[in-house]
């Protein structure tokens, strides 16, 4: 047994995966050396046994293992993985999936990503979306770019970096949200494309929907409903995006809506069309 599979069921002891099992310093390993009932986990490995859900707690979900001494002599090391700092690490799956969630839900899990310049109406878009879908009894969920950079993404300024991390962050929450068989509503300015293609490829193809608010720039500034424009503009805010930072437009979004001239879309119009897209690609209903 060499260390990183001493130290893997090391790790599996200090989270309660198993019992009657000992970690103690060794000279032969620099992590640890196991022990089962007093016997030298090597040779008596087969002694070992995981914890199963006690029986007054009511039926379990756990499926036990059919071969213990499979399981713990490192041929499922292979499961192991590393993401960036988080080394040694396991993936652990659960019998209820999507699938059981959205029968429950009645609906599909997904992503609707609204993207736009600031004052394209996006956040009023998602509230809108948020209401009909409501109304249909169907769970949605908004991630407002502003609400997240209160609490998630407080640590987060605006340099491209960190508008890049932002978007980043979202996005996993995002899929989450989706896997758990929520309609997940996004209202980010989301300028790079790059960003929003990484998004979407974190989840089932199908599962990302992108419609962009195509509102001019100028009409976003006449409307400036925060007086951020007229900031930028006097250069007291710096890489605002339409101003001094660029915004890219989707290339192949799947929802565009578009504002032409001085004519303006009423949020219910808008969020129609977007219900419509759901409905008829299946997304609300199972």
């Amino acid at each position: 047994m060499n260390d990183v599979q001493v130290q893997a069921l090391c790790s599996l002891y200090t989270y309660g995966m198993f019992q009657n099992i000992e970690c103690r310093p060794s000279a032969t390993h620099k992590f640890c050396e196991v022990n089962a009932i007093g016997l030298n986990f090597i040779r008596r490995k087969n002694l070992l046994k995981p914890i199963m859900a006690k029986e007054d707690h009511g039926p379990s979900l756990i499926t036990p293992l059919t071969n213990h001494s499979d399981a713990l002599s490192g041929e499922n090391l292979s499961d192991m993985s590393s993401t960036k700092n988080s080394m040694n690490i396991f993936w652990h799956e659960c019998p209820i999936q999507k699938l059981n969630r959205q029968q429950l839900l009645q609906q599909k899990g997904c992503v609707i990503w609204l993207t736009g310049l600031s004052g394209s109406g996006k956040s009023t878009l998602a509230c809108a979306l948020s209401i009909s879908l409501h109304s249909k009894g169907k769970l949605t969920y908004i991630l407002d770019g502003d609400n997240i950079r209160h609490g998630l993404n407080r640590d987060l300024n605006f340099r491209a970096e960190d508008r890049s991390e932002n978007i980043r962050r979202i996005g996993e929450v995002a899929k989450l949200l989706a896997d758990a068989g929520v309609i997940c509503i996004t209202s980010l300015i989301s300028p790079y494309r790059k960003d929003r293609d990484a998004c979407r490829a974190l989840l089932p193809k199908g599962d990302f929907i992108e419609v962009f608010i195509d509102v001019p720039l100028d009409v976003c500034e006449a409307r400036d409903p925060k007086g951020l424009y007229k900031l930028a503009r006097a250069g007291k805010i710096k890489g605002f995006t339409g101003i001094d930072d660029p915004y890219e437009p989707p290339y192949n979004c799947e929802i565009v809506l578009q504002q032409k001239g001085n004519e303006c879309m009423s949020p219910s119009v808008t969020a129609g069309i977007v219900i419509s897209y759901l409905e008829k690609n299946g997304y609300l209903r199972v």
